[in-house]
């Protein structure tokens, strides 16, 4: 099994005008190919902190980090961004989605970042549209567009430069429950095609559809939750 996420004592201290913040302390942690993680704790436990570490978005004060064997210590600010885009989609609680962009030109972002062709950038794009069910949408504009069409949109972005894994950060905090338990349906599929998912939650229903839960608390891990399938499967039926 291929080790996609490795972590070895990750600290992250943010440094105030009178007070030193440790947001996370000792974290280590693995995550192999095809796993579904929920990241799971209280708010302000340090779990969008260590996401963002984990998305090279921001780096540890201590500590190593490896993603899909490439050593993330004292790489350049353009160095992780290439890192991110070739092995990482993210997404996002708040979408972060460009309004002056159609769907197709959202989605297509990460890979005119790499140069592909235009003919190769029209399949990836239409196939991961077709994926989460909105290729008649994508012409339109995100706010022609509901929130739950907004994250399925945000979702194919994340797919389309086929990543090694996928960061998804609250993606059913910006909507109700009908679509956040459509988005969550979603990413299982996802999941069971093989996608590796990262999840941020603070809803325990949805955290129980990841295979493994893991639970923050003042920075640390303080429990791990391997979730059988039928505990999943019937939770997704409980909600639908």
């Amino acid at each position: 099994m291929t080790t996609v996420v490795e972590m070895k004592n990750i600290h992250k201290r943010y440094d105030g005008q009178q007070i030193e913040t440790h947001a996370l302390q000792g974290i280590s942690l693995e995550i192999n190919s095809g796993e579904f993680v929920a990241i799971t704790g209280p708010s302000g436990c340090g779990k969008s902190t260590l996401l963002s570490i984990m998305g090279l978005m921001d780096s540890a004060s201590e500590g190593d980090y490896q993603i899909s064997n490439i050593n993330t210590l004292g790489l350049k600010v353009d160095q992780r961004t290439q890192i991110r885009n070739e092995h990482i989609g993210y997404v996002f609680q708040s979408f972060n989605l460009i309004d002056n962009l159609t769907v197709f030109e959202n989605v297509a972002l990460p890979l005119e970042h790499r140069n592909v062709k235009s003919a190769e950038i029209k399949h990836r794009v239409e196939e991961v549209l077709t994926q989460v069910d909105m290729l008649h949408r994508q012409n339109y504009r995100p706010n022609q567009l509901s929130g739950g069409q907004q994250q399925r949109i945000a979702i194919a972005r994340a797919l389309v430069g086929k990543p090694d894994l996928i960061l998804v950060d609250e993606p059913t905090g910006n909507l109700d429950s009908k679509n956040g338990d459509q988005v969550m349906a979603l990413l299982e599929q996802l999941n069971k095609d093989g996608s590796t998912i990262v999840m941020v939650t603070h809803d325990s229903r949805y955290s129980r559809c990841a295979s493994r839960q893991i639970q923050l608390l003042d920075g640390k891990i303080v429990s791990e939750i391997l979730n059988s399938k039928d505990v999943s499967d019937k939770q997704l039926q409980g909600v639908a």
